[in-house]
């Protein structure tokens, strides 16, 4: 008799052990640990819900971040798209042979895109039509034939011009327009400024 009780109580007490090792087992898979090389640290099961709440503001700053992220990607993307419809490009051949290629608002002239890129093209008379310091050479023939015939004011103006071709216009009278995309025009060497002294250029 006392072989059967001491039996039974063996199985008791291994059965609650058994108990205990599932019970701990689940506490350790369902809490929170981290990992320093092999050694592993369980984090108490009270504070898996501060740790959880971290976790989620960590991740909601990070898709807030990233949303923002992309947003300011594509405004960067949009703005360089909408620069690239507003301008065109206008490449300059200055005196000394220097090419130098800008970015020209459309509906400005070469002449004003010039002095925003500090090119070095003159314009006495700040596109008044009253000298021919802002004149320059068309290199393309095929682009030139696609800019509005010069007024008489402008031609006039062209015949006091240093180094006069068949080509040569006032910058200040050159419109940038999506026809003459990509135009290039050459500075000549030198300029002739007939404007009278006393000279008040109009108020744009």
């Amino acid at each position: 008799m006392r072989s059967v009780s001491a039996l039974r109580r063996a199985v008791s007490s291994s059965s609650q052990c058994t108990r205990c090792f599932y019970s701990y087992y689940s506490l350790f898979m369902t809490s929170p640990s981290s990992s320093v090389g092999c050694a592993t640290t369980t984090t108490p099961t009270k504070k898996t819900f501060w740790m959880d709440e971290d976790l989620s503001l960590s991740r909601r700053s990070f898709r807030r971040s990233f949303r923002r992220s992309s947003a300011t990607s594509e405004s960067s993307s949009k703005d360089e798209t909408e620069t690239k419809k507003n301008t065109i490009k206008v490449t300059f051949t200055e005196k000394t042979g220097e090419e130098i290629t800008v970015n020209a608002e459309i509906g400005k002239s070469l002449m004003e895109a010039a002095h925003d890129n500090d090119v070095e093209l003159e314009g006495a008379c700040e596109g008044s039509l009253a000298c021919s310091t802002c004149h320059v050479v068309v290199e393309d023939q095929n682009v030139f034939d696609k800019l509005p015939e010069a007024c008489d004011d402008e031609n006039d103006m062209l015949d006091l011009a240093f180094g006069l071709t068949e080509t040569s216009r006032l910058g200040c009278q050159i419109i940038a327009k999506e026809e003459i995309d990509g135009i290039r025009v050459k500075i000549p060497a030198a300029t002739r400024n007939f404007a009278v002294d006393g000279f008040v250029p109009k108020p744009h």
